[in-house]
């Protein structure tokens, strides 16, 4: 079939549109198509606005190949707009109304201005107890989480739930009596990938459709068989340049810093994984160079939303950095245990633990790193113990030690994570929260056997530089926690009670 000609105005109204600005057909055009077809009816005719010249020649043959069909293209291949029909086009097609929904494409603004503010008195007592991030959310939060992904809701809607939801989480930790609250991550589908939605230029692609992209697709959906993948996942996708034009977790913060006065802390995506996160060198089609030019715009990111952070009243900003661990304790050749770990690129571990020291330093450079943290696990996606990473801490203690944070928030509840005496060399000013339950088990931990844990951090390291938390968050990944609300508030009562225990003991 010819090609059509260009013409001035489409015979046919479109049912959804995008802008596509100046991506081309090898660098996130085609993933942006497909997307606005697969939300379409058989027949349906989606519109795609483009100043890319080889889109005029690319987008026919694609068309041909994939079993749709190009309609309708008006302007010039500079200023172009394009007809694609889902599928097989009749002619005799009717349209009465307008266009049913004109989707912006996520191409980057301009970059967002960050404010200045005043930090927060970080005043906690000696063993505060906090959560580590996410918080299980409620069914009417996951439902309308799913409807957001798809663009299904109306401008405003999901914001406002999102908020809700933040309230009722911060709400339940209070009732348990914790030291310093989090926000429950409850606007995120995953402790990480989130920001998919969120940045200028990136997308959430679900993997079904991330597979017709990649090198070796069979090898691909092996890998992810084997792997922290929940349910219809979704990953994020670089279509362009990484630019903070919106605000990340800000929202979130707000919501959480208007329902109390205790100390908020939220956490991001540290700059390390979401370098292996977003670099997938698996990937056909590839808008960044290299993985150390996409971690330069990653820094510049992650630096601005902290600043805001910190100047709307985070007492606490916590980077997560659970893959340092399948660094040191992941052979190259087995199965990874971090999605993002098997998708993307892996040097040597000395290379990658000073690319990840790095990428601190640039990330919170001025910053006080007494409001500053850092997260490490080993896995927190299904309660088998059996397929997480098992290590003791010992392997990462040099770079932890050059790192620019005043608080590490790790796992050591499980056996799999060593034992406290192996923090010892850390440095003095150094705060160590210390994982006291593991979210993991249906069971909660014994009191005397928390009371003699506590007492055991208190003895090596004082109880003034000491924290006490869960391994993980109890709901990493929206779809699947590995804890319900009910049993995530027995467990951190549980941790309170005990705290609150040892410090009569030790009169403080």
């Amino acid at each position: 079939m010819s090609e059509p000609a260009w013409t001035s105005t489409h015979p046919h109204l479109p049912d959804a549109g995008f802008d596509g600005g100046s991506m081309d057909c090898g660098n996130g055009l085609l993933l942006e198509i497909r997307r606005h077809l697969n939300a379409l009816e058989a027949g349906g005719l989606l519109e795609i606005r483009s100043t890319e010249p080889s889109v005029a020649g690319d987008l026919p043959s694609w068309s041909r190949l994939t079993g749709n069909m190009l309609v309708s293209r008006t302007g010039t291949p500079n200023s172009a707009s394009y007809i694609v029909c889902k599928g097989a086009f009749n002619s005799d097609r009717r349209h009465s109304g307008a266009v049913r929904s004109t989707v912006a494409a996520r191409l980057p603004g301009p970059r967002l201005a960050v404010p200045s503010g005043s930090l927060v008195p970080l005043n906690l007592p000696p063993l505060a107890v906090t959560g580590v991030g996410s918080w299980p959310r409620p069914a009417w939060m996951l439902h309308l989480l799913a409807a957001h992904l798809e663009d299904r809701l109306p401008p405003g809607v999901f914001a406002a739930a999102a908020a809700d939801a933040t309230r009722l989480a911060v709400a339940d930790q209070i009732a348990c009596g914790v030291d310093l609250v989090t926000d429950g991550e409850q606007s995120r589908d995953t402790y990480a990938g989130f920001v998919g939605s969120r940045l200028g230029a990136c997308r959430l692609i679900p993997l079904e459709d991330l597979a017709a992209h990649v090198e070796h697709p069979e090898e691909f959906r092996r890998e992810l068989s084997a792997l922290d993948v929940p349910p219809g996942a979704h990953h994020p996708v670089a279509l362009g340049r990484l630019v903070r034009d919106r605000e990340l977790v800000v929202p979130d913060l707000r919501s959480a810093r208007a329902s109390t006065a205790i100390p908020v802390k939220i956490a991001l995506p540290g700059p390390y994984l979401l370098a292996r996160t977003l670099w997938l060198d698996c990937l056909l089609e590839r808008h960044y160079k290299d993985r150390e030019t996409l971690a330069d715009d990653v820094c510049t990111v992650l630096r601005d939303e902290i600043t805001h952070l910190l100047a709307e009243g985070a007492a606490i900003v916590q980077l997560d950095e659970p893959v340092l661990t399948e660094v040191v304790h992941g052979a190259p050749a087995a199965r990874r245990s971090f999605m993002c770990g098997a998708l993307s690129e892996r040097r040597e571990p000395a290379q990658e633990l000073a690319f990840a020291l790095d990428l601190w330093r640039r990330v919170t450079e001025g910053l006080p790193r007494d409001h500053l943290a850092l997260h490490v696990c080993r896995g927190n996606w299904s309660a088998d113990e059996s397929v997480a990473l098992s290590g003791p801490y010992t392997p990462l203690l040099e770079t932890l030690s050059q790192s620019p944070f005043g608080t590490l928030f790790l796992e050591m509840a499980t056996p799999r994570a060593g034992a406290l005496e192996d923090l010892i060399g850390l440095p003095s000013w150094m705060r160590l929260g210390i994982g006291l339950v593991n979210q993991k088990l249906d069971q909660p931990e014994s009191v005397p056997m928390l009371l003699g844990r506590i007492c055991r951090a208190a003895q090596l390291f004082g109880p003034h530089r000491i924290l006490l938390n869960p391994d993980c968050g109890f709901a990493t990944f929206a779809t699947c926690p590995l804890a319900s609300r009910e049993a995530a508030m027995r467990r951190m009562q549980i941790l309170t009670v005990c705290a609150q225990t040892v410090r009569r003991e030790l009169g403080i």
